[in-house]
């Protein structure tokens, strides 16, 4: 026979696969659909806009940079890189899952009326997941903006593949090298920062504004507050990229006058030569890239969740995924409170119309006492 802790263990596990699985699910459709704007973004941060033939006619940089990369490297360019942003999401979404919920356990002690962790504890379990989850994928991250951007780079031998690359970088430039921007990276935990807390506050005005609970939100509610949430986290967050990409790419290019001694030095070369816009150079790009993404991870999330809670857990018939601001799901024990005072309102009611049909017995002048059947 099963014990409590083994049973709780073995759920805990699931619960583990679901996370992971679900969001690595979600994180790799989302990479596939939007990955030719990922491509331009990076080669915008690192390279800048590009040249435009039309004279005194400035067209659109994002069909500039698709039709340079189709004419130059046809439609494979514009899936360059999105093998390593793949293989960097699967171990990306397995540890912050996995750490965020271990963070959301120990801190569970700070929750709000709602039993949900207040934004305080919410922003530390997502800075926490993911500082752990940017010191782990961090090559994988360097390898794809390698990939992405060595054809603009003649001089140099290019890369092969993903395990090619991550030999040379290794022997090439060592550690450093595979963990160069990870300072830049690690500035980039307040975008997790603002953008779960302003999830989880959208979920909870939409479902408020709707007169229902969050588990009851729809896929459009779904968009709405990730939209929201990531366009807000993306404009506040977005220098830290740029100076993050141009750490990555520089490695392989041996240029003095391009060359960066660290962070502090990238910030002070960049404003000098470009100025507050160079530290948005690809924002508008970024955001017609990360918003559908963001819509696209969240949305799978949530459906696929679903499915295999239903999947693992068949014996939980009432219970609904309701992903925090990552999309991690509520303690059950919530859904499983309301279940039960949902239960007692319905045998009170009961007992009140068991109450009604009984027949009353007369006694003289007396009171009236009900006769059970």
């Amino acid at each position: 026979m099963t014990g409590p802790h083994q049973s709780s263990g073995a759920h805990s596990i699931r619960d583990t696969i679901c996370y992971a699985a679900s969001g690595a699910a979600a994180g790799a459709i989302a990479a596939t659909f939007v990955c030719p704007l990922d491509v331009i973004k990076t080669r915008l941060q690192v390279h800048g806009l590009p040249e435009v033939r039309h004279s005194g006619v400035r067209g659109s940089v994002i069909i500039t940079s698709l039709e340079n990369i189709i004419r130059t490297e046809g439609l494979k360019g514009m899936y360059r890189g999105l093998s390593p942003t793949i293989l960097a999401l699967l171990p990306n979404w397995a540890v912050y899952f996995t750490v965020y919920q271990k963070l959301k356990d120990v801190l569970h002690s700070h929750v709000d009326s709602s039993s949900q962790l207040t934004i305080g504890a919410n922003v530390i379990a997502a800075s926490g997941a993911g500082a752990a989850t940017a010191i782990t994928t961090n090559p994988l991250w360097v390898v794809k903006t390698r990939l992405q951007t060595q054809t603009m780079r003649p001089n140099v031998v290019p890369y092969k593949g993903i395990f090619s690359a991550l030999k040379r970088i290794a022997q090439e430039e060592g550690i450093r090298g595979l963990y160069s921007g990870l300072l830049p990276s690690l500035a980039g935990i307040t975008h997790v920062a603002i953008q779960f807390p302003a999830y989880e506050q959208m979920k909870s005005y939409l479902a408020k504004m709707g007169d229902t609970t969050v588990d009851e939100l729809g896929p459009g509610n779904f968009a709405i507050a990730s939209s929201f949430s990531k366009v807000l986290a993306s404009v506040m967050t977005y220098p830290h990229e740029v100076i993050r990409s141009r750490l990555q790419e520089q490695g392989q290019v041996r240029n003095s006058e391009k060359h960066y001694s660290g962070v502090i030095d990238c910030i002070e070369k960049v404003y000098r030569k470009e100025g507050l816009p160079g530290f948005y150079r690809g924002c508008a790009t970024n955001l017609l890239r990360t918003t559908p993404s963001a819509v696209i991870t969240f949305t799978s999330f949530e459906m696929i969740h679903r499915f295999l809670q239903r999947l693992l857990h068949p014996d939980a018939k009432h219970s609904s995924a309701n992903p925090n601001s990552d999309g991690h799901i509520k303690p059950q024990r919530e859904n499983g409170r309301t279940v039960v005072e949902q239960n007692d309102s319905s045998v009170r009611q009961s007992q009140a119309q068991s109450t009604s049909n009984r027949t009353p017995i007369p006694i003289g002048n007396k009171e009236q006492l009900p006769a059970s059947h």
